[in-house]
């Protein structure tokens, strides 16, 4: 009997520690505290690593179908009076888009940047495009870019309609306006369809002769912007629209700014289940100077295509069982260490204990 429980005993993994182990040592609880607070530390650092939400990208190709390109635009034009800046929208999609849902707002700023008024424009869709435009010549070329041989695309107009009234009064106000160093904050959504396209902010809204009375030559037609915000959809958490915050002055030229823009739809999943579509985007950006023989104004240019691609971002959180396994290994790590220490720093201090006591005598 006594013998098969020496056997045993020859499996203990806990046999009884050493003599010195036993012994409380002043140096033994520095040890101890010392690895309580890195036990404390890591704890903590892996509990926060445990709950911290991971990202997890998943790329498709894009089945979407039968949706709308919503476009939230907030941009400010500190050269230009809200008199004078239409919003303009083109596609590729071959149809006439006559039932844009439009919900565009102006606001009135003064030199200083206080508001001095608003409007809001609602479902501003024009068919067609009427003559005398100054963007006429712009829409033909714009036109032949894109069609490749056809005669017949999707012009989507929104325009803010202030010349509907009598021009010599239009004209006083906007050099009034001019004089007085007023700028205009645009802002609201635009829903174009899910195609290739362009939409962009300038003066093409005003008939030619209208716009000769108020500028002696194209390069008074300040386009300088800050754009405060350009998404195409909603916003989750981690996105970067690289836009935002933009700012492009114009001093003693003038010219048309391009943002060639590439769309990737995105799908957004929330921890709870709950999922999100919306798009992020690319940018690349080019300005052409107003030069001499120029016969288009300038303007400012969003030109963005969809990617075929499609991106899904899952929130996810590490398992319990991850959470643990490393919590029992950086745990046991350092209780192993500071016991390796304070065995080591007991023969040291007993070594240096017995050469001390060895001089004496």
């Amino acid at each position: 009997m006594g013998l098969r429980f020496q056997v045993l005993k020859n499996f203990d993994a806990f046999p009884h520690a050493e003599d010195h182990l036993t012994q409380k040592t002043s140096s033994g609880a520095i040890v101890s505290l010392v690895g309580l607070l890195i036990m404390l530390t890591l704890f903590v650092h892996e509990l926060q690593f445990y709950l911290t939400t991971v990202r997890i990208h998943e790329m498709a190709v894009d089945h979407t179908q039968g949706e709308t390109l919503p476009i939230h635009i907030n941009m400010t034009f500190p050269g230009l009076p809200c008199q004078i800046l239409s919003v303009d929208a083109m596609d590729v999609s071959g149809k006439h888009e006559v039932d844009l849902d439009t919900n565009i707002w102006k606001l009135r700023l003064h030199k200083d940047g206080y508001i001095l008024g608003s409007e809001y424009v609602s479902d501003l869709v024009e068919r067609g495009h009427n003559k005398g435009h100054a963007s006429d010549q712009h829409h033909k070329e714009e036109d032949e870019t894109h069609n490749d041989g056809e005669h017949h695309h999707s012009h989507v107009h929104s325009h803010f309609h202030t010349f509907n009234k009598d021009p010599e009064k239009t004209v006083k106000e906007v050099k009034e306006a001019l004089r007085n160093h007023e700028g205009c904050r645009v802002f609201g959504v635009l829903d174009v369809e899910r195609v290739a396209g362009n939409f962009h902010v300038s003066i093409h809204g005003l008939s030619i002769i209208v716009a000769q009375q108020i500028f002696e030559s194209m390069k008074q037609v300040n386009v300088s912007h800050i754009i405060h915000d350009l998404s195409f959809g909603p916003k989750y958490p981690g996105i970067h629209n690289p836009l935002d915050g933009t700012e492009r002055f114009l001093h003693d030229e003038s010219g048309t700014f391009k943002y060639y823009l590439k769309i990737v739809p995105t799908e957004y999943k929330y921890l709870k289940g709950e999922a999100m579509k919306t798009n992020q985007f690319s940018v690349t950006e080019y300005f052409t100077p107003l030069k001499g023989h120029e016969h288009n104004w300038p303007a400012v240019y969003f030109v963005y295509d969809l990617s075929p691609i499609s991106v899904t971002i899952k929130e996810e959180r590490r398992s319990f069982t991850h959470f643990i396994t490393r919590l029992c290994a950086v745990l046991g790590g350092t209780f192993a260490l500071t016991g390796l220490l304070d065995r080591s720093m007991y023969q040291i201090i007993e070594f240096l204990s017995k050469s001390s006591k060895g001089l004496v005598r």
